[in-house]
């Protein structure tokens, strides 16, 4: 998601607006209410179950739907006010599945996450997969039998997609996430970790913003920055009319946006959670999968939905164009890393 070298800065873009507001709104798009309540809830029930359940995810009427294979499961479920379905693989054998794929294909280009949808493993493989690596894939694929399918993705899987406003290092050019702080007071904001990772100084471009104070990418890909200057207004809302005051992972099927330097406000739809994704400078873990459109510029920008904080931008495939596939990792994971909040 980072774009290398690319160093000037936008046109038009008020100092105010990156570092004041955080991240500035699309003029005129809407934002939907969240389903906060349902995500919740899912989250809740996929700690209280653990392996019983096989994954959940919200129908098109935004009813929580809960996979599950035996009926005590099942009556848990609708006590909590979830809707349960019946499959035939359990949590544990997806999870299973996927510790399979996790040991055994790290081919870059790859990527792969349990779909409650279809109550399987879905192994993404990019453009770049041909030939003998593709046949690879095949066969490390099959042998978990229907318990795993290959999809094709357009473009290349690659953190080299470009988000927030846009912020500057040595390396290049990223996005602001989510301003934060600690308990102490001082304010940081939270990026990308291919972004952070070697590089100290920040700048909006024009006045310096802070230095990088920590970093973990591949594996993870969150990145955490300093602020040093002290003049500038730091506010936590999202643009002007949006105020982030939680954080959270969204349900598989919920409605997102995501804030981009390159490509402004987009939406679209959680499928996947807990996605792994094979890079080529490394793997990452834990990422959640989305319809969001990304390019390059992108990187390190927020994923949310109404007040609630979701998710950096961290790659993908595809474009703002013909459409694609963008990876968000969870920022309620580097909140805690941190020991920051959003405000």
């Amino acid at each position: 998601m980072l774009n290398p070298k690319l160093r000037r800065p936008i046109v038009g873009l008020a100092v105010g607006i990156l570092v004041g507001s955080g991240l500035a709104a699309m003029p005129g798009t809407a934002v939907a209410a969240p389903a906060g309540d349902a995500s919740t809830l899912a989250a809740t029930l996929d700690t209280r179950l653990g392996v019983r359940d096989a994954g959940s995810y919200l129908d098109s009427s935004g009813k929580l739907v809960v996979n599950v294979t035996d009926a005590a499961t099942a009556a848990e479920v609708k006590s909590a006010g979830a809707t349960p379905r019946y499959v035939t693989r359990s949590g544990a054998a997806l999870a299973a599945a996927d510790d399979s794929l996790k040991a055994s294909l790290k081919t870059p280009g790859t990527a792969f996450a349990v779909d409650p949808v279809s109550n399987q493993v879905v192994v993404s493989v990019d453009e770049t997969v041909t030939g003998a690596k593709l046949a690879a894939v095949k066969a490390t694929v099959a042998k978990l039998g229907d318990a795993a399918r290959i999809e094709t993705v357009s473009g290349k899987l690659s953190i080299r997609i470009s988000g927030g406003d846009a912020i500057y290092s040595g390396g290049g050019r990223c996005s602001l996430g989510f301003n934060v702080r600690n308990s102490a007071g001082t304010n940081y904001f939270l990026t990308a970790g291919h972004c952070t990772r070697g590089t100290s100084s920040w700048n909006n471009g024009s006045v310096t913003l802070g230095t990088t104070a920590g970093s973990s990418f591949p594996g993870n890909d969150y990145g955490i920055v300093r602020y040093t200057n002290t003049t500038i207004t730091k506010t936590g809302g999202v643009g002007t009319n949006i105020d982030i005051a939680s954080a959270s992972t969204p349900a598989v099927g919920a409605t997102v946006y995501r804030r981009g330097s390159t490509t402004g406000t987009r939406s679209g739809r959680v499928t996947a959670l807990n996605s792994t994704v094979n890079y080529a400078e490394g793997s990452v873990t834990g990422l959640i999968r989305t319809t969001v459109c990304a390019q390059p510029g992108d990187s390190g920008g927020p994923l949310y939905s109404g007040n609630t904080a979701h998710g950096l931008t961290s790659g993908g495939s595809g474009n703002c164009t013909s459409g694609g596939t963008t990876y968000f990792q969870p920022v309620v994971e580097a909140l805690s890393a941190y020991g920051v909040s959003v405000f």
